[in-house]
């Protein structure tokens, strides 16, 4: 990895996002955090984000909500939720919709499970820019070669 990754944790709980500043510090890539679905728009606008972890029930924005922006807006940053909030049917519209790569509930195991799942949205992010810049080099190279034959 070249470049340093990052990551953008949403959640309405303080206390919540303090603890995950404690526990991340020394993570291979850039933490970033905002306490709703607004902030966390506003992040995004000004920074390039490549992992989003959104808590579901935030006040004035969901993260259902927040989620379904994203994907629109920024396809393709990984998203995923890191939720106490686990009613069945709410979490399948999130993963229906919002194209989530993993759910992670609340609470968590630091060590075992979060950090983990979160190298891995990295290394999923990674391994779809480079399928994407291939696919886009061969698009190129079948123009040029559709130019040469005409020629």
């Amino acid at each position: 990895m070249d470049e340093k990754r990052t990551v953008l944790f949403v959640d309405d709980e303080e206390k919540i996002l303090r603890s995950l500043k404690r526990g991340l510090l020394d993570e291979p890539y850039n933490a970033l955090f905002a306490n709703s679905g607004e902030e966390a728009l506003e992040v995004l606008k000004n920074n390039e984000v490549h992992v989003l972890v959104t808590d579901m029930r935030m006040p004035e924005m969901s993260g259902l909500e927040l989620l379904r922006i994203v994907k629109e807006e920024y396809p393709h940053i990984v998203r995923m939720v890191l939720s106490g909030y686990t009613q069945i049917t709410t979490l399948l519209t999130a993963i229906n919709q919002g194209e989530i790569y993993k759910f992670i509930t609340k609470p968590w195991k630091l060590e075992e499970e979060f950090k983990p799942a979160i190298r891995q949205a990295i290394e999923y992010y990674d391994l779809h820019s480079e399928r994407d810049r291939l696919a886009a080099e061969l698009e190129q190279y079948k123009k040029e070669k559709v130019q040469i034959d005409n020629e």
